[in-house]
């Protein structure tokens, strides 16, 4: 069996730590393209041993996959933690060598003066929308990303050492009890208004009375969780690229939240 940890040789491990941002960009959509057909391999197995025909070949197909995701997986793993902000990421439950490295790779730190241009970036922006025929305003590889890593989020939200998956269940109470209050109608009515739904689909039904459907609720909460991540990594990006600390935290002196959410396992011990 495939050691899911196994180290890279060392010419290959000082090859990984010269790789370049394109580099690793194509080595994370890479691997999550394997991963796919790993999971249809495995899938069909699974079919045919169903049906009595033999699955040999699809096995040694899905077991090449893994050893290949494998691999990519541990040079993702030596170049993220040789960046600035690798290292604390790797200390964020729910973030793996893959993530750490293709959010690394997509985002420039010295491109972005505030979070909000990350979150802009990462078509996180509510305000932001992409019209025909004009150029899309977001980079579509990373708020794939940010949505893989909303969902990782979400998986660790039990797990005693998460910080960002607590965020999104306590952000969704929120958001399912201002929806209960009907405070999201004008949302609702300009979805109605903007598509046409099936007279008996589950979303229509919420947005008659008002309300946003649950699958919007959690999307709502996840994005508040992600958001809040990327904030935190433009944050310890700007430390560890000056020394000190940022002016007054970006979350009070632009949006105005009261409650600043330091960023978690930060400063990291020595």
């Amino acid at each position: 069996m495939t050691n899911p940890n196994e180290p890279l040789e060392i010419d290959l491990r000082a090859a990984a730590l010269l790789m370049n941002p394109q580099e690793i960009r194509y080595l994370v959509d890479t691997y999550y393209g394997m991963q796919d057909f790993r999971i249809q391999a495995s899938n069909e197995k699974r079919a045919q041993a169903k049906s009595g025909e033999p699955g040999a070949t699809v096995l040694w197909l899905a077991g090449d996959f893994q050893k290949k995701e494998n691999r990519i997986k541990s040079a993702l793993d030596v170049w993220s933690r040789a960046q600035p902000a690798g290292k604390w990421m790797h200390e964020i439950t729910g973030i793996g060598p893959v993530l750490a490295a293709g959010i690394l790779a997509n985002i420039d730190i010295e491109k972005a003066p505030n979070p909000a241009h990350i979150w802009a970036f990462a078509g996180l922006d509510p305000t932001q929308s992409w019209k025909k025929g004009e150029k899309r305003p977001w980079n579509a590889r990373l708020k794939v990303l940010c949505w893989k890593l909303g969902e990782s989020f979400v998986k660790v939200s039990n797990n005693d050492n998460d910080f960002y998956g607590h965020v999104y269940a306590k952000r969704k109470e929120y958001e399912q009890a201002k929806n209960e209050a009907c405070d999201y109608r004008a949302q609702a009515e300009a979805s109605l208004a903007a598509k046409k739904f099936g007279k008996d689909t589950e979303a229509r039904k919420w947005y008659e009375q008002g309300k946003l459907p649950p699958a919007r609720i959690h999307l709502r909460a996840e994005r508040y969780a992600v958001k809040l991540f990327l904030s935190h990594l433009w944050q310890v990006s700007w430390e560890l690229k000056t020394g000190k600390a940022p002016g007054q935290p970006y979350a009070i002196a632009v949006l105005g939240h009261s409650g600043y959410i330091a960023p978690p396992n930060w400063p990291m011990a020595a």
